[in-house]
């Protein structure tokens, strides 16, 4: 099977060069375990190797093959699924941590194939994150506070490994924001989030709702999740005359703080440019740096 190359400069960044040559291998080994036929290849995965799947009693499946790296990111990503039991997430129907590998529900098209208004989308996406949040605190999973620390560090070391991409105070505005999500977490207050909640991870079931696929998995406050919605579509800070009006409306819509879900955006919003910069993915990631440094420039 022909693996994307978004998926190989993602095995190359993740210290995995080696994975891609192991992938025929794996899949062999799976099919006979799991007596699965396979159909195509998604082009649209960034991380893994997505493959449509037939279960030996004709089930449609979908299989995911993420790429090896240090760390449990497909253990953290099953534990999700499987708390979350179908609801607001794609259904967990097997999984093999020594692989990397998950199988799960197929579902239909991605809302991001469907063109739909942005403020139509944002009311899909933060419905189904909603249905996902919910105490789980003996899951194992990262925390708000190590996530906040992570980013800080991810934005600080990828900033200057990509060539300064954007302005410094931009970097100075998400290092505080990064800072201020840190000491603000609170273990009791946490609950599990989707971690990534985007139109590409947001696919159609069968009764017309949508479902998120590919959680990074965290406890951490629910504002998290709609601090990823404040990073997407930044085309649209870019014009909006106001772009925390946007962070008023999903704290208005679900009940959450506005300054936390502002802050876990300008946080998402650099790392990520500054990820998609290294990964080549130059349009977008430029609009999102810009967005930023419009925002650090004159929101802060």
């Amino acid at each position: 099977m022909e693996i994307p190359e978004i998926v190989r400069a993602k095995a190359v960044a993740a210290g995995a060069p080696d994975w891609p040559a192991r992938v025929p291998s794996l899949l062999a080994d799976l099919q006979r375990r799991w007596g699965l036929r396979l159909g195509k290849v998604y082009d649209a995965g960034t991380e893994a190797l997505v493959v449509d799947a037939l279960l030996d009693d004709d089930t449609p499946a979908v299989l995911k093959l993420l790429v090896q790296r240090p760390g449990d990111h497909a253990r953290h990503e099953a534990t999700v699924l499987r708390l979350a039991g179908g609801e607001g997430c794609a259904r967990l129907l097997r999984a093999d941590f020594a692989r990397s590998a998950l199988l799960m529900e197929r579902l239909g098209p991605a809302l991001s194939d469907l063109n739909l208004p942005l403020p139509r989308r944002l009311e899909i996406l933060t419905d189904a994150a909603a249905r996902i949040w919910r105490p789980a605190p003996e899951s194992g999973l990262p925390t708000g506070l190590s996530k906040a620390r992570w980013l800080a560090e991810f934005i600080a070391a990828t900033w200057e490994r990509t060539g300064r991409p954007c302005a410094e105070r931009t970097v100075a505005h998400a290092l505080d924001c990064c800072e201020r999500r840190a000491a603000a977490h609170d273990d009791e207050r946490a609950v599990l989030v989707h971690g990534d909640v985007h139109q590409w991870n947001a696919l159609r079931a069968a009764d017309g709702t949508f479902k998120l696929v590919d959680p990074d998995g965290l406890l951490a406050d629910a504002e998290y999740d709609l601090g990823v919605l404040m990073r997407e579509d930044p085309e649209d800070l870019l014009a909006a005359p106001d772009p925390r009006a946007r962070a008023r409306w999903l704290a208005a819509r679900t009940g959450r703080d506005e300054t936390a879900i502002w802050q876990w955006g300008n946080a998402e919003r650099v790392s990520t440019g500054l990820l998609l910069t290294e990964l080549g993915l130059l349009p977008v990631a430029r609009d999102m740096l810009a967005a930023a440094d419009r925002i650090a420039r004159d929101f802060v």
